[in-house]
């Protein structure tokens, strides 16, 4: 089945599916009133350096003070190593997009990680710290490698780089990189070539993926465009004060269809008549060849309903993910890390228990890969897988989840298979998930996703009728409760109420209060009726 991009554009409010053989594998939602930061550019100013943390805070304009790590600091010329020393340093593009990511080239896979050069001591033998980088006051442009997720604000760096349709420019590198997917030694050759050629000295460049079939003359148009912007850019910081923006990225649209509208997209779908001419006009400029491929969806079915695609992104939101087989897995996400159990639920098998667990265990490897994805899950995950006695089933098992992971754009680290069946993973994370995305906490459980018992709440009234009626001389108490809960007292905890009157020596009276909430309940001083 086809690969496909479909776009769905409504008042405030863009989405946008990647289709892989049919089926929904990545989605991109963009609200006008909360537009991404991540690849902005922008004058910050340092409100706060802390040298225990070895980080800073900056202030970019935004509700809370961006981060900005010592590690992603550029050094100032003081501590500028040599141009040999700093083709050795490893360079992650700061674009924000997971394609990038996988798209480091050789050089920056196998050099040192760019904190390295921390490592390098001063003349008088000290590690550089924040403190000999920056300071308080300071400004200086930074670049956003991460959206404020929750209570945190944005990830910056001083390493800029400036995306383009084939290339990535980098002026704070040095060196020209190329793509480790294009594996074709004479392509990387002529492009890395190409590149050299026509860079000027000291121009850092990554070739991306999207130019493997790219000829000169648009690998040369693309260093112009982007060798203009960075010129620009330059232009904007030093004349601007901070906090101010100096450069916005490309709205979703155009982020998404320059990124992911490649050779391996057999069409692009979208369903609004202005961003449609928008893209052909882009395609006219960066994608030419690409062009007949846009289409435009004019049918009176909602577009992602055409598409099977609404019905996914309800999916995505449940917590329980139910497998072909019968078996299930449950989808855990809480601040700190994402838990993933994988279970049997229906699922008997036909032969023997280890041979079912291991068929639920590989099934559940392409739903969990494919969820990550399609909810944007990053940071700490942990997979729950059902336990297996037999190391090469675990082996197997691994083996299948590194190689569906293959597939994610975004930076996946995993560890071996537990004797618990456990496995640690992380994910690069970027932007919200979209549970965060499209839900907010429930405001009836105050986001912990259980309420007390009836049964609970009711010998907690109790505790609080026995203090209360220590201090009170009223010959009534009366409990104001969720009408739920006043069912449970008339009902199966009576005889507890009777003999907790006979305790307190005081009448008890029950008032359902259909507006409380479910743990809500109120003790008031009353007279006999």
């Amino acid at each position: 089945m086809a690969n496909e991009l479909i776009v769905n554009v409504t008042l405030g409010e863009t989405r946008i599916a990647r289709l892989e053989n049919g089926v929904v594998a990545e989605l991109y939602i963009e609200r006008a009133r909360d537009v991404g930061i991540v690849s902005n550019i922008y004058k910050g100013k340092v409100v706060r350096v802390l040298p225990g943390m070895q980080a800073a805070f900056v202030d970019i304009g935004q509700d809370r003070t961006a981060f900005l790590h010592v590690s992603d600091t550029l050094p100032p010329a003081e501590f500028e190593e040599d141009e040999a020393e700093a083709d050795d340093l490893a360079e992650e593009p700061a674009s924000g997009d997971e394609e990038e990511e996988k798209e480091q080239s050789d050089e920056e896979k196998e050099a040192p990680l760019r904190s390295g050069w921390l490592r390098r001591r001063r003349r008088g033998g000290r590690e550089v710290q924040i403190q000999d980088l920056i300071r308080d006051g300071q400004e200086l442009l930074v670049q956003a490698t991460k959206e404020p997720i929750g209570t945190k604000g944005a990830r910056l760096t001083s390493y800029i780089s400036l995306p383009g349709r084939y290339l990535v420019y980098t002026p704070t590198m040095k060196q020209v990189g190329v793509s480790r997917r294009i594996a074709d030694d004479r392509k990387r050759a002529r492009l890395r070539e190409i590149v050299q050629k026509h860079r000027p000295p000291g121009a850092g460049f990554i070739v991306r993926t999207a130019a493997e079939r790219a000829g000169q003359r648009e690998l040369v148009s693309d260093i112009e465009y982007l060798l203009r912007l960075g010129r620009e850019i330059e232009t904007k910081g030093a004349r601007r004060k901070a906090p101010s923006l100096i450069h916005a990225e490309l709205d979703v649209v155009l982020r998404v269809v320059r990124d992911l509208f490649t050779e391996d997209i057999d069409r692009l779908v979208i369903d609004a008549k202005p961003e449609y001419t928008r893209i052909q006009e882009f395609a006219d400029t960066f994608m030419p060849q690409l062009k007949e491929r846009i289409e435009l969806y004019t049918d009176d079915e909602p577009i992602f309903d055409h598409f099977s695609i609404e019905v996914e992104i309800n999916r995505a939101l449940g917590q329980k993910v139910w497998l072909k087989s019968g078996g299930y897995i449950i989808v855990e996400q809480t601040e700190a890390l994402t838990a993933i159990d994988v279970n049997t639920g229906k699922f008997v098998g036909k032969r023997n228990v280890e041979e079912t667990i291991l068929k639920t265990n590989l099934e559940a490897v392409r739903e969990i890969v494919y969820q990550l994805r399609l909810r944007n899950i990053g940071g700490i995950i942990i997979l729950d897988f059902i336990d297996m006695e037999r190391h090469e089933h675990r082996n197997k098992v691994y083996n299948a989840l590194k190689e569906a992971l293959k597939h994610d754009r975004a930076r996946t680290n995993i560890s071996k298979i537990s004797e618990l069946g456990l496995v640690e993973m992380t994910r690069k994370r970027t932007r919200e998930d979209i549970r965060r995305l499209l839900g907010v906490p429930c405001p009836y459980c105050e986001g912990k996703g259980f309420l007390k018992s009836q049964t609970t709440l009711c010998y907690e009234i109790f505790r609080e009728i026995t203090r209360e009626a220590l201090r009170s001389k009223a010959a009534q108490l009366t409990v104001m409760v969720n009408p739920t809960v006043a069912n449970t007292l008339f009902d199966e905890e009576r005889t507890a109420l009777e003999q907790l009157e006979q305790q307190v020596k005081k009448r008890i009276q029950v008032q359902a209060m259909p507006d409380f909430h479910l743990e809500q309940f109120e003790l008031i001083e009353t007279t006999k009726a």
